[in-house]
């Protein structure tokens, strides 16, 4: 189960992306996010769409990665495009589109499937590029680099350093409850339980079975982890050194400037048109 999960998986492949300052990346997605946002239209989707291609051939991590990352999320795709098709803005605007099938009280159109196709190539681009961030950067160094630029914001200053801990925790306890997860339905299979026999709703009760001991689980892994940090001495606020620095490069800078006019370029045309 842990070979099938891909969040908070990092991929070494020693391109120049993983090199690259983990604060500058978090905030190319942030800009890249902004700029789909702002994007009205399949024009400036389609050159974000060119601009992340370029950018995922350097990470020299193969397509079929990034594809695996939004399977999770395929039925919420799937979704998405019927809810925009079927009940879209564009889905009632018949006289502007060049085809238009009505049933009853729905209405099919080629403006509602464009919008709807636009809508599930943003959240498509959304997906990988979150995956890229995760796939180049060590989980230990994401939730820095998210400390780094929350810092300066913080009116506290423990509060950076608490949400940076609560982020590297959540990271490390995903992969950890899913494998205690795995281990209860290898238990339930040695005991006789068959799973291909079973129908959709004794497979929802058996979900529903494990919620239980998972819970009980995540509870003992979170005692033990405290009863560990006190032991070690650790404490928010205190003055401590890190093993790898952060250290900020002009290729950072170059990376950061050229996400941060994709929004600008994003609202300049929305503007204009």
């Amino acid at each position: 189960m842990r070979d099938k999960l891909m969040i908070g998986r990092m991929i070494p492949t020693g391109s120049r992306i993983h090199g690259l300052d983990p604060r500058a990346k978090i905030a190319a997605m942030l800009l890249f996010t902004a700029a789909l946002i702002l994007s009205d239209g399949w024009l400036p989707v389609v050159a974000l769409a060119v601009l992340a291609a370029v950018v995922l051939a350097a990470t020299r991590i193969p397509l079929k990665t990034y594809l695996r990352a939004m399977r999770p999320l395929r039925w919420l795709m799937l979704f998405v495009f019927l809810f925009q098709w079927f009940g879209g803005t564009g889905a009632g605007n018949a006289d502007e589109a060049v085809w238009a099938w009505t049933f009853g009280p729905v209405a099919l159109t080629s403006s509602g499937l464009s919008e709807a196709l636009l809508a599930v190539s943003r959240m498509a681009l959304l997906i990988v590029f979150t995956a890229l961030l995760t796939f180049t950067t060590a989980p230990s160094m994401l939730s820095r680099g998210v400390e780094g630029l929350i810092k300066p914001l913080a009116r506290r200053g423990t509060g950076a350093e608490r949400f940076s801990l609560m982020m590297r925790l959540a990271l490390r306890f995903i992969p950890a409850l899913l494998e205690e997860a795995q281990t209860i339905l290898k238990a339930q299979a040695a005991r006789g339980t068959d799973y291909e026999e079973m129908n959709l709703r004794e497979k929802a009760r058996l979900l529903l079975s494990l919620l239980v001991p998972v819970t009980v689980g995540a509870f003992r892994r979170a005692e033990e982890l405290t009863t560990s940090l006190e032991a070690r001495g650790y404490r928010i606020g205190a003055p401590r050194t890190a093993y790898r620095g952060l250290a900020w490069h002009s290729a950072d800078t170059w990376f950061t400037l050229l996400f941060a006019l994709l929004p600008i370029a994003a609202l300049a045309l929305r503007l204009t048109v």
